[in-house]
């Protein structure tokens, strides 16, 4: 299970790293809340911890980006306030839930397992974009219910552009997905694995769906809202 936790107190970040790798899981830490937000872009996290006080940007509009790009897991607000307003906010801005501070290390680990659990059972499963499915379970795509064969690279691509549907994703965002080490002319290994997806969904009967934003990357969009999307690009 991967962690990312936003919170800009050093101590209180420190606590938080030591309590959840006592419980075995993987934690990422950023104290900026800039950098959480580029973090959650690009790669898929289990449970993301959020503290509202940053010293960058306001907590809330964090969570608010994050749930505009379509990021679905579930986000753990940490407060040190008893402001009712404020937790309100937070829900309504797409917060999983609310933990204030100061907490107990079996109560942080039991929620963090309790919200990853409940994302894994009632996940977003099937994402679709016009004539295509994606199940992301079983890693299966389909083209108006006909199976569509892909190498394991060219999957990994349509599944990253199908948990990030309606966001413009850039080629770094898919080799942080893709690979440990970049490799070398890494840019156009990804011009080409999206050329050679695009062709075979074409094939399919599957066109216009993953769509080219001039400069800074690619995104899965229905084929109805791409002239939209493009115009307002």
């Amino acid at each position: 299970m991967r962690i990312l936790l936003i919170e800009d107190d050093p101590t209180t970040s420190r606590s938080i790293e030591l309590m959840l790798a006592r419980a075995n899981l993987s934690v990422a830490t950023t104290d900026l809340g800039e950098t959480g937000l580029s973090l959650a872009l690009r790669q898929d996290y289990d449970v993301i911890l959020l503290d509202l006080g940053l010293p960058d940007i306001d907590g809330l509009e964090v969570l608010r980006q994050m749930r505009n790009a379509h990021i679905s897991a579930p986000i753990l607000v940490l407060t040190g306030s008893d402001d009712r307003d404020l937790m309100l906010d937070s829900f309504e801005e797409g917060a999983t839930d609310v933990l204030p501070k100061p907490f107990h290390r079996e109560a942080l680990v039991t929620l963090v397992r309790t919200v990853a659990r409940r994302r894994e059972e009632l996940g977003r499963d099937v994402v679709r974009a016009g004539p295509i499915e994606v199940d992301l379970n079983v890693h299966a795509v389909t083209v108006e219910g006909q199976p569509v064969a892909l190498t394991p690279r060219e999957y990994q691509i349509l599944e990253l552009l199908a948990r990030r549907k309606g966001s413009t994703l850039t080629k770094e965002m898919f080799l942080d997905h893709l690979y440990a080490e970049v490799p070398d002319q890494a840019a156009r290994i990804i011009d080409v694995l999206i050329c050679k997806l695009r062709k075979k969904l074409v094939q399919a009967g599957a066109e216009g769906c993953i769509y080219t934003v001039w400069g800074r990357g690619y995104v899965l969009q229905d084929p109805s809202r791409v002239e939209a999307f493009a115009l307002a690009s």
